[in-house]
């Protein structure tokens, strides 16, 4: 059972331990998996009060990565995630419900495409831990099914003996590593940190 006794206050998330990615079947018989290897993202937690809790998450769609380079470039092109008109992917959550041990419930809305869908994500807590730099880092998992087409993803391809190429359904995976900024009382919401961006006395 994970502890979330020290999940209350301000964090962001570890890019380098983030992997915010995405599975699609493949020509109705293979798995492709891929990631966003630009993400940033912070959230604010207050067990004590949960409609205080809040997050933000942003990729930089240019930065998709399956692993294949033509695959990568098509995927960046007009057919799917069009780069040079949309570069952000973002989620900003409405509601934060903490539904058993560890377990969450994360509503809000996802913007792809500049086509914004309202998506709820379970989030499961994998534990909270002092990290070997001293600092308070907490991981996460979750998935959550989408249909693409519902933001304007329609490029398709019919296969010869039936079915597409490329499902309509998707997956969306999160493994999420955040570090503790502020604990609890400590500073200001998750949701003023912008306000804070390139002042030189914040450290």
């Amino acid at each position: 059972m994970a502890d979330d006794s020290t999940l209350s206050g301000n964090w962001e998330l570890d890019p380098a331990h983030t992997r915010i990615g995405f599975s699609a079947r493949h020509a109705m018989v293979t798995t492709v998996r891929g990631s966003f290897n630009d993400v940033q993202g912070y959230f604010h937690a207050d067990l004590d009060d949960m409609s205080k809790s809040n997050a933000r998450v942003i990729l930089k769609a240019a930065s998709v990565d399956t692993r294949n380079n033509d695959r990568d470039n098509h995927l960046r092109s007009a057919d799917f995630f069009d780069v040079e008109r949309f570069p952000d992917i973002t989620f900003e959550s409405t509601q934060i419900e903490e539904v058993g041990d560890g377990a969450y419930v994360v509503s809000g809305h996802l913007t792809i495409r500049d086509i914004t869908k309202p998506v709820t994500i379970p989030i499961e807590l994998l534990g909270v831990q002092t990290d070997a730099f001293g600092a308070l880092r907490a991981g996460f998992e979750g998935t959550r099914r989408i249909n693409r087409r519902d933001y304007g993803l329609e490029w398709n391809m019919p296969l010869d003996k039936g079915g597409v190429l490329v499902s309509e359904r998707i997956t969306l995976e999160f493994e999420i590593s955040a570090v503790q900024t502020a604990p609890e009382g400590a500073g200001d919401q998750a949701g003023q940190q912008d306000q804070h961006e390139g002042d030189p006395h914040q450290g």
